[in-house]
């Protein structure tokens, strides 16, 4: 199956914690890149994150933020290292500034730190989070999926179109040849007396050789052929469908160009010029899938 680098997915989950949310952003790269926006208190769980994306997807820039909300519900408690510090804080001012009314309560508790949050369960927490990054990356993948199929569908439509032009470009070279031998016959005649003739088919052998594109016909047909041969096949993790693509491209663009430098008529520069066309066509969409 084709996919595109291109999607997005959520999920999120409700624990007594607060609420824990996972957000993942794909698009296209030539190699798998993460980027990770991480809640502090979560920031242990990167490295399960980083395993769980790499284990589904093989190229795209993907950027995954993990937040947690807060709960009204959760009780806070004081943290001891932060009261402790204010107190010193507290001592310090009170000798610069003995007049000073003291600290209450209510200043106390609004100082940052203070009030906290119990600590996580961590193995709790682990085994939530790979469940939520799990059904954020099925989310993810089927969303690829979707385009990549849409994407398939349009390099398909455009590979259909380039064989038929090349299907009208092998029977236009014998009518160049033959416009191209009358042409030449009315020249030599007007300037040659005797061994014209000779000279018209030696002129027309070597244009007939220099306008053959029986080659490039034939590598662009089997090209085609290994295009429409990995879209129905899909990619791997070891050869990406995205890669094999864009060397083709590539090809086609090869050929296309020699078809146009032996162009030996208008009507052959017209498909060459379409099949090149086509191609960039291909090769904007081919950046996309993975």
């Amino acid at each position: 199956m084709i996919h595109s680098m291109t999607g997005y997915a959520a999920a999120s989950i409700e624990t007594p914690h607060g609420a824990l949310a996972i957000e993942l952003r794909s698009v296209n790269s030539r190699f798998l890149d993460l980027q990770f926006r991480v809640a502090e208190e979560l920031r242990a769980a990167e490295p399960l994150l980083r395993e769980q994306i790499a284990a589904r997807i093989q190229r795209g820039k993907i950027d995954c933020r993990l937040s947690r909300g807060t709960s009204g519900a959760q009780p806070q408690v004081l943290n001891a290292g932060a009261l402790q510090q204010l107190r010193a804080l507290a001592g310090q001012a009170a000798r610069a500034f003995p007049d000073a009314a003291p600290l209450r309560v209510a200043d106390i508790l609004r100082w940052p730190g203070v009030l906290t949050e119990p600590a996580l369960d961590a193995e709790n927490t682990r085994a939530l989070l790979e469940d939520l990054c799990r059904r954020a990356l099925d989310d993810l993948c089927a969303a690829r999926a979707r385009e990549g199929a849409r994407l398939a569908a349009v390099l398909r439509e455009r590979a259909a179109e380039m064989r038929r032009h090349i299907a009208q470009v092998a029977p236009l070279v014998p009518e160049a040849v033959a416009a191209y031998r009358a042409k030449l016959a009315d020249r030599l005649r007007e300037v040659l007396e005797a061994g014209v003739e000779e000279r018209i088919r030696a002129e027309i052998a070597l244009f007939a050789a220099r306008s053959d594109v029986d080659e490039e016909i034939t590598r662009l047909t089997a090209h085609l052929d290994e295009v429409e041969r990995v879209l129905a096949k899909g990619g791997a993790r070891s050869s990406p469908a995205g890669k094999r693509l864009d060397f083709l491209a590539q090809e086609l663009n090869r050929e296309a160009n020699t078809l146009a430098s032996k162009a030996a008529g208008l009507k052959i520069a017209d498909c060459a010029l379409e099949l090149k066309l086509l191609i960039e066509q291909i090769r904007e969409q081919v950046q996309n899938i993975e």
